[in-house]
């Protein structure tokens, strides 16, 4: 199986920004859909964003219009802008392929304070 790790997770106040960042150990996202997930303690892991080979995205309410996800083929690299960030946002996020899941990585911590 490919091997994901993730970066870019952090410590912000609401209302802030981050950019996170999701690299494959080889070439992977230019065949598969990949999402970024979240797990927040004591929480089920759940799909926050979502972006298809057609480079089509889909997004759950809860961040639609705050989250954008995007992919560069060329670099291995999925990629989470997260604005307008809450406290409940506050959870590892992860990458993965909704339709062909390999091992999950270690996570990147996202931390939101009031």
């Amino acid at each position: 199986q490919v091997q994901f790790v993730e970066s870019g997770g952090g410590l912000v106040q609401a209302g802030g920004s981050l950019r996170l960042s999701c690299t494959a150990s080889r070439s992977f996202f230019g065949l598969f859909a990949m999402g970024w997930y979240r797990q927040a303690p004591g929480k089920e892991r759940e799909l926050v964003a979502k972006v298809n080979r057609d480079f089509s995205t889909s997004y759950p309410d809860s961040v639609k219009g705050r989250f954008t996800i995007s992919r560069d083929n060329g670099k291995n690299t999925v990629y989470l802008q997260m604005n307008s960030l809450k406290p409940e946002d506050t959870a590892v996020y992860y990458c993965n392929s909704p339709n062909r899941e390999q091992n999950w990585g270690q996570g990147t911590q996202v931390t939101v304070s009031p």
